[in-house]
């Protein structure tokens, strides 16, 4: 029988982690695979490591990872990929965001298609504000007009179906700062979309403040673009046409009478804050790029695994299977 894992990373979801997992096990009682649940413990600070430790103890189909610390929700979604065994794996959140009773509509979808993923979009977001929402639809559009070497869909998350084919090859980029829906469309395959309406919060409240959306947002960018490099490339150029025009005018005025360039303070501290912010602007870019770099020579590993639940040997682990 083939096997299916739901892979679902937890920070601070005390609330609404006993409504997830009960309905997340009423559902996966119901399809026709061995099934598993993969929870990654992203060092909550509640009582969420407690209560997966309780479920885990009572539901030998439950496996749990237990972080060192916080390490974030992409590093946690990587962690249930590598420690994920199945054909079949589905990545969702604790909140009840992303419905589990979708799951047999999801796997039905795949059969039908022959797909080797199947990404959820989001046909209506129940419980955000208007900025977020614009600002996600502005992320989205914006991150696939930078982009030239593949295409994300819109309004999508991580709530995916993935196979073992592209579990396996994930399994083998070893980037530290991975945006995973960014990569498993980068992976290719056949990928088909399926369309939901997302619900709000059960409870607790977004782990993902504008701050981190907007870290989130540059990471996505400087890992699959290298478009803000030539941008700064084309604002040198401009910059350099218009100092050029600045000192044409200048010149031919102070020979010609038309310009008094000696008076023209205004002139002189307009150009020196152009030139000035452009440089900042380009030593900027430049530096979160050497950023991602240094992060990646550093080597360390993406996280750090305290104690892990029902996985055979039960063995803490230090890092991803492949760092």
């Amino acid at each position: 029988m083939e096997k299916l894992s739901v892979i679902i990373p937890c920070y601070d979801e005390e609330a609404s982690l006993s409504a997830s997992y009960r309905r997340t096990r009423e559902v996966l009682n119901r399809v026709a695979y061995d099934t598993e649940i993969i929870y990654v413990n992203d060092g909550s600070r509640d009582r969420t490591g407690k209560m997966l430790d309780d479920i885990a103890a009572a539901d030998a189909r439950v496996k749990v990872i237990h972080f060192s610390r916080n390490f974030g929700h992409q590093p946690a979604v990587s962690a249930g990929i590598q420690h994920c065994d199945a054909d079949w794996a589905i990545i969702m959140d604790a909140d009840l965001q992303d419905p589990p009773e979708l799951i047999p509509d999801i796997l039905q979808r795949c059969k039908d298609e022959q797909a080797n993923s199947v990404y959820c979009v989001r046909r209506s977001r129940e419980d955000e504000g208007w900025f977020k929402r614009l600002s996600a639809k502005f992320f989205y559009r914006t991150l696939n007009r930078m982009t030239s070497e593949v295409k994300f869909p819109l309004d999508t998350g991580d709530f995916r179906l993935i196979d073992r084919k592209i579990m396996t090859e994930f399994k083998r980029l070893h980037e530290r700062g991975k945006y995973i829906r960014g990569l498993v469309s980068w992976i290719g395959f056949r990928q088909v979309p399926f369309f939901y309406e997302r619900k709000a919060r059960v409870a607790g409240e977004t782990k993902y403040p504008f701050r981190k959306m907007l870290r989130f947002a540059s990471t996505a960018l400087l890992y699959f673009s290298k478009k803000p490099l030539r941008m700064v490339i084309g604002l040198g150029f401009f910059a350099v046409l218009v100092a050029t025009g600045l000192a044409l005018w200048f010149t031919l005025g102070k020979i010609y009478g038309f310009s008094k360039a000696e008076t023209g303070w205004t002139s002189l501290i307009t150009v020196i804050t152009f030139f000035g912010g452009v440089q900042l602007l380009t030593v900027g870019v430049l530096g979160e790029y050497i950023g991602v770099l240094f992060d990646e020579i550093k080597k360390r590993p993406e996280y750090i695994i305290d104690e892990k639940r029902n996985f055979s040997g039960n063995k803490s682990d230090t890092a991803s299977p492949l760092v």
